[in-house]
Formats: structure tokens, C-alpha cells, sequence
């Protein structure tokens, strides 16, 4: 196909059989630090380190986005301005993980959650609950910013 197209490749490859038992597995824990560039939605992360939960809402529609949009996609010619969320919910759904991915294994089972906020938008979150059993749809829960064990700042579901 190469030489169809008038182009030499620059590497020759070989191909070569080898058995699953001929490899050789590095298994090491690589950490990752990255930095995000916040820009127009820096004011969320903004307002997480001030234990704020904001949202964006169209100046024409109204339509609030959680999490912050930089535009509305209905009204792409507007603007958005800042809210602050109030944090108080519904529980619509949950589900407890005690199968967790390896990134989570060192936490104890877990609840993921969804709350309707007073506001009208959907959260998907941690819901932090002592007793798993005291769960019920419908139940009051409230939206809380939390600094994590690992020096960073997120939100999760807390029983009112």
C-alpha cells in the first residue's frame, strides 16, 4: 500500500510469535500529578475551596447547569451568570458499590447517589451515610463540599 501511494516508511517491521509465557509484567503503582487549566469554569473550583457549590444559569432561558457549562446550548448567543446552589435535595436513586475499581478499593463499601436539588438540577454524588440501611427514596439529603484525604476538595450527599 505504501509503495502504491509513492511513499517509503521510514521503519521496517518484523513480526514475531511469542508466547503469553515469554512476557514479562511490570506491575508498579505510577502517580499522576496534572494540572488542570481552569478558565471559564475556574469559579466552580472557586467557590468548592470556599465551601461554596456553584452552578451557572442562562441570562435568557434560566436553565441552570450543574455541573457549570460555559454557554447554554439552547440559547448559544447568551451569556451565563454565577450561582451559588443551596445544596438541599431529594434522594431520587442510589446504589451501594462493594465492587469497586482499584483506584477506590481502600475505601469501605460506598453509596452513589442522585439528588434533585431545590433548584431543579440532578447531582451525582457520594451519599455519606453511617448506616446504609436508614436509606430511602425520597428521603431529605443536603449537598456538601468536603476536603478529602488527598488534599483536594469535592462534594458529596450528607442525611439532613
Amino acid at each position: 500500500m505504501w509503495v502504491e501511494l509513492g511513499i517509503m516508511p521510514m521503519l521496517q517491521f518484523t513480526l514475531e510469535v511469542i508466547k503469553l509465557d515469554d512476557i514479562f509484567f511490570d506491575k508498579r503503582t505510577l502517580e499522576l500529578k496534572y494540572q488542570i487549566p481552569l478558565g471559564k469554569i475556574g469559579e466552580f473550583f472557586r467557590g468548592l475551596e470556599n465551601g461554596k457549590i456553584m452552578a451557572t444559569k442562562c441570562i435568557e432561558c434560566g436553565e441552570i447547569y450543574f455541573p457549570p457549562q460555559t454557554n447554554c446550548p439552547e440559547c448559544p448567543n447568551s451569556g451565563v451568570e454565577w450561582i451559588e446552589l443551596s445544596g438541599e435535595a431529594i434522594l431520587e436513586t442510589y446504589t451501594i458499590i462493594n465492587v469497586k475499581p482499584t483506584s477506590f478499593s481502600k475505601y469501605p463499601d460506598y453509596v452513589v447517589a442522585i439528588g434533585k436539588l431545590k433548584e431543579g438540577v440532578k447531582v451525582l454524588s457520594w451519599l455519606n451515610i453511617d448506616d446504609q440501611k436508614k436509606i430511602r427514596i425520597g428521603m431529605k439529603i443536603f449537598l456538601r463540599v468536603v476536603k478529602r484525604e488527598e488534599n483536594y476538595y469535592t462534594y458529596e450527599f450528607f442525611p439532613e
